[in-house]
């Protein structure tokens, strides 16, 4: 895991390597209760990547677990992104400047993860 500071507080863990089992020992420490669907995911994109004999599925899984971590590793950010969501799925307002945050959010976090 690569150290990343953040602010005085900073984030709850490392970002880790971008590997099968560093994504599952970080998932386990932030978010214990996605543990089965990272786990799902795994065997699903393994599955794919020999049916397709690609590395697509599998590098499809690292990116998706990579940024789940580095949004979830922020609490606060986590937090916002949740409530940026929750704004888009009940159309209280014009989802157009929400939409614009969620993707800023999502690529700071692939800046983090190295993607």
């Amino acid at each position: 895991m690569s150290a990343q500071p953040d602010g005085p507080q900073g984030p709850l863990i490392p970002m880790p390597d971008l590997t099968p089992d560093a994504l599952r020992a970080a998932v386990a420490r932030i978010a214990p209760s996605r543990i089965p669907a990272l786990t799902q995911h795994l065997f699903e994109a393994t599955t794919n990547a020999q049916q397709t004999q690609s590395l697509a599925p599998l590098r499809a899984f690292i990116h998706s677990w990579a940024v789940f971590i580095a949004i979830e590793r922020h609490p606060e950010r986590a937090a916002r992104l949740r409530e940026l969501e929750r704004i888009v799925d009940t159309a209280e307002q014009d989802p157009t400047t929400v939409i614009d945050e969620i993707q800023q959010i999502r690529k700071t976090a692939e800046a983090e993860a190295g993607l």
